[in-house]
């Protein structure tokens, strides 16, 4: 069956969750073009300069390049915040009597050709501060955007060339995100890494920021990028159908809910699995609304619930960001009250304690981690609360302990979700979000 408000159709397949522990974990390397990695996250807003400062000092993320007006782009300000791989971009728009000549569509001044003012503007009404587009880097921009629409995903920007040395191109992912197709006309090796312009795409310029007020609190990577939905199954269909994506793990209430409320939840991946596209559902009929249900209908529909950012040393990051959360950062979600005694920490020794040292597990409980294993590595992970005003999206901060592989030429990597996403903590999750949902709630 289709839901309308998630922009996709089901097709012939039926769906049907068979649980975490029925669930056999296989990669079927059925990619329908090559994906490489996740290339940046876009969010648009109202107001670039001031959400991308408050980004830059919360997370560590330096604005290394803009495009503005100083560069030349009178339709759109644009700034690039990075920490390791991890870029985020913040759009917003300017007036449209000075960007082109109905104030409507693309200009030629805007360094991303899908930007739309009146777009913008209804997605910032729409949905508050939000996540527009999931970027991921591909071998051909052109190829993956053709196949894609092949395969069923509705266009959204046909590609486009940037100046001869990147291409761009999108389509449809769910809600009003779009999954957007980057790929550059030269190898790696080939382009300048110390230029914007070259290493991430054309256009951009670099700012004083990054040598100047240098920050890095050890955020190097988006991890993985969670979407809600609606319905679970025509979204997960959709997805695989148009891109290949296998499924790498999946949850129902049984497996993560609590008493209160749950979620049903699928981990799409491509073949490395490096590019994790989890999709949730809100269980209905419990006895409180599910988290999910509140992010739908405070979003406005489907969109990003979180980003989950890889730390290479978690205590270090959250040390920095905890610095930060009363004067202008992120406010970490704190654990949930343990009834008597907080069997939580007092448990962790069994679940952890081969990997993570007497020390760090203390550690652990003082910063509220949560600590989770499979049966290949161990995961780290805590939550902020909500970005914006509204309970909507937030950042999960993580540090992945386990997988080590070795590539073709020696080097060392690690596995892709490693030490799975934290079965063991969703209810802990819950129960926090629900504390916090309490605190949101007017009283009787």
């Amino acid at each position: 069956m289709s839901n309308q408000n998630d922009g996709v159709s089901s097709g012939s397949d039926v769906f049907k969750l068979v649980g975490f522990s029925n669930f056999v974990r296989s990669n079927p390397r059925s990619d329908l073009f090559p994906v490489r990695r996740f290339h940046h996250v876009e969010f648009w807003c109202t107001d670039a300069t001031n959400v991308s400062g408050r980004f830059s000092w919360g997370l560590g993320m330096p604005v290394v390049a803009k495009s503005d007006l100083s560069t030349g782009n009178a339709t759109h300000a644009t700034y690039l915040c990075r920490s390791g791989d991890l870029c985020f971009l913040f759009t917003a728009p300017y007036s449209p009597s000075i960007a082109s000549s109905d104030g409507l569509g693309p200009s030629s001044m805007a360094s991303l050709p899908s930007f739309s003012y009146s777009a913008c503007v209804a997605f910032a009404a729409k949905h508050g501060l939000a996540v527009r587009a999931l970027a991921i880097e591909v071998e051909d921009a052109d190829a993956a955007f053709r196949t894609s629409v092949a395969h069923g995903a509705r266009p959204v920007s046909p590609p486009v060339v940037l100046d001869g040395r990147a291409a761009i191109a999108e389509v449809h992912l769910y809600g009003d995100v779009v999954l957007r197709y980057v790929s550059y006309k030269t190898p790696a090796s080939d382009r300048d890494n110390s230029s914007p312009d070259s290493w991430f795409l054309p256009r951009f310029q670099p700012t004083d920021e990054a040598s100047s007020f240098p920050l890095d609190f050890g955020i190097r990577r988006l991890d993985h990028a969670v979407g809600n939905v609606h319905e679970l199954g025509p979204a997960v269909s959709y997805v695989k159908q148009f891109t290949g994506l296998h499924e790498f793990a999946e949850f129902t209430k049984d497996d993560v809910g609590t008493d209160e409320s749950g979620l049903n939840s699928v981990v799409l991946g491509n073949n490395d699995e490096t590019v994790l596209l989890p999709l949730n559902e809100p269980v209905l009929g419990t006895k409180r609304r599910s988290p999910i249900q509140t992010y739908l209908e405070h979003n406005e529909g489907p969109g990003v619930h979180h980003l989950a950012l890889m730390s290479e040393d978690i205590f270090r990051t959250l040390k920095e960001m905890r610095k930060r959360s009363g004067v202008g950062g992120f406010q970490l979600m704190p654990p949930p009250p343990p009834p008597p005694p907080p069997t939580y920490y007092r448990n962790l020794r069994g679940r952890a304690g081969d990997v993570l040292t007497e020390e760090q597990m203390k550690e652990c409980e003082e910063l509220g981690i949560m600590v989770d294993r499979d049966d290949e590595g161990t995961l780290l992970q805590i939550f902020t609360k909500p970005v914006g005003d509204r309970p909507t999206l937030f950042i999960e901060i993580v540090q992945r302990v386990g997988c080590m592989l070795t590539d073709d030429v020696g080097k060392l990597y690690q596995k892709g979700g490693c030490g799975g996403f934290g079965k063991g903590n969703f209810s802990e999750l819950f129960k926090s979000i629900e504390e916090y949902e309490r605190t949101l709630e007017s009283p009787a």
